[in-house]
């Protein structure tokens, strides 16, 4: 009697140690939800946070280049769709990485409000970001630096002390931020406009007369294929050079430019892309700090222009460059 009194003394227990359990694994749980809660507020995560569309330009080496360059800096968790006609009215929110001007501009004119970063897109292009869209707009840029370009020049050229830009009059603008500049290089700057495209070749003569070097922006109603060649063969029989507009046109007989390598524009756009899913917004439109500079020479050779190696000009332009950012960082 005494052993069943036993049993039956625990099978009255049983029940409430399994209530303590219960007990504990709730509150357990409950502990766990605000532990989430507080963590997930702290850092917030957009749902679309896996996600980026890719507008792909015209070029298609260039676009499987970039994907592959993008997808490495993205990272595996992080799922790369090619973005399509009428893709911004199905999401919105999702980030969309346009690979130049022109896919740029395709998804801006789609929908204004989806966030949109170019890439390889000058800086034009982003001029319009008004109140509405400062937030969801910006871009990796990679037209060359012009103050870069200038310095470039000055390596090359120790003695030069003047240089001369061509322009269009709805185009000057876009040498307005070199000029004031150019004093921190030891030089001076002019800008000669060309009012029509019969005075092209005279205005450049002029221009020829003052600078020791012609600076190209990108200016395509001034630098294109049905120009270059008599702006190039008019130069080199004044012995001058020409500086820019791209690692392009150096192939086509320019002295010289910087370019950004295709890896750098990826590891800053997948980092803007993170800067906006944590923050809602893009960083402001910039260049990345990298670069490398394209030499042609031949062209120095047959100007009798001696040339240093790649990686010395590099340093002597970011010395060159340092001491320009210096002062504004003080």
């Amino acid at each position: 009697m005494k052993a069943t009194r036993n049993n039956s003394h625990r099978q009255h227990r049983l029940p409430s140690g399994l209530r303590v359990i219960r007990f504990f694994l709730t509150l357990a749980g409950a502990l766990g939800c605000l532990l989430f809660a507080a963590t997930a507020q702290a850092n917030p995560v957009s749902p679309a946070a896996s996600l980026v569309y890719i507008a792909e330009s015209e070029n298609q080496r260039l676009n499987w280049r970039l994907r592959e360059l993008l997808a490495a800096a993205l990272g595996e968790s992080v799922m790369i769709r090619s973005f399509v006609p009428g893709q911004t009215s199905l999401d919105s929110e999702s980030p969309v990485i346009a690979i130049g001007p022109t896919a740029f501009s395709r998804i801006r004119e789609e929908n204004r409000k989806v966030p949109v970063l170019g890439v390889l897109v000058e800086e034009a292009y982003v001029t319009q970001r008004d109140q509405q869209t400062t937030d969801n707009v910006s871009a990796v840029l990679s037209t060359p630096l012009l103050i870069r370009q200038a310095a470039i020049g000055k390596a090359i050229l120790p003695y030069s002390s003047r240089v001369a830009m061509l322009a269009r009059p709805a185009t000057e603008h876009l040498y307005s931020s070199i000029l004031d500049n150019l004093e921190a290089l030891g030089m001076e700057g002019r800008v000669f406009l060309v009012p029509a495209d019969d005075r092209l070749i005279p205005t450049l003569i002029r221009a020829l007369s003052y600078g020791d070097f012609i600076l190209a922006a990108p200016d395509s109603t001034i630098y294109n294929p049905r120009t270059i060649k008599h702006i190039l063969l008019t130069a080199y029989r004044r012995n001058r050079i020409i500086i820019g507009p791209s690692q392009a046109y150096v192939k086509a007989g320019a002295l010289a430019s910087s370019f950004t390598p295709l890896s750098e524009v990826a590891e800053m756009a997948a980092d803007y892309v993170r800067q906006f899913w944590q923050y809602d917004e893009f960083p402001a439109p910039a260049h990345p700090a990298e670069f490398g500079i394209e030499i042609n020479r031949q062209v120095g050779k047959s100007l009798n222009i001696p040339l240093p190696e790649r990686e010395k000009l590099i340093e002597t332009v970011t010395r060159s460059l340092n001491r320009i950012e210096a002062p504004s960082d003080e």
